[in-house]
């Protein structure tokens, strides 16, 4: 990463609780990040595409993902963006409830980048949250934007 460019990051979540804990927990990041945030599968892909209301979107660095979401859950959002040569070298970070085999089995079939299983306990989930934030963006290097 360019010397104080932020990183931008894509937060797809749905639960205002758990979009309000990750962003506190990003605010106190060691990294200059700028985050958005979308509440739908509908919403992320015209945000990664930049139709409509997102003509100006900043291309993420990282995305986090939750898998079950409105109108297009997280497993379609990460099949289509993985499946498109401009979206699909986008590190994505599944944060889910799921513990299911089979959402974690096909998440990363999907080519997801990780799994992680949200914890309930607000001080674990903010722990959580910190440790992405420092192997995401502290340890690993991340492709330089394309567009």
């Amino acid at each position: 990463m360019p010397e104080g460019r932020p990183i931008e990051i894509l937060l797809v979540e749905d639960s205002p609780s758990d979009a309000e804990l990750t962003i506190e927990a990003l605010k106190e990041a060691k990294v200059f990040n700028r985050l958005s945030l979308v509440e739908d599968g509908v919403e992320a892909m015209a945000f990664l595409r930049r139709q409509g209301p997102y003509a100006n979107a900043p291309q993420p660095d990282l995305i986090m993902l939750d898998l079950n979401l409105p109108r297009k859950d997280g497993r379609e959002v990460l099949a289509e963006l993985k499946a498109d040569p401009d979206l699909r070298q986008i590190p994505v970070v599944v944060l889910t409830t799921s513990k299911a085999e089979q959402d974690v089995l096909r998440a990363y079939e999907l080519h997801a980048n990780c799994y992680i299983t949200k914890p309930v306990d607000f001080r674990q989930f903010m722990s959580v949250v910190k440790a992405i934030e420092d192997f995401w963006l502290t340890v690993v290097t991340l492709p330089q934007r394309g567009r």
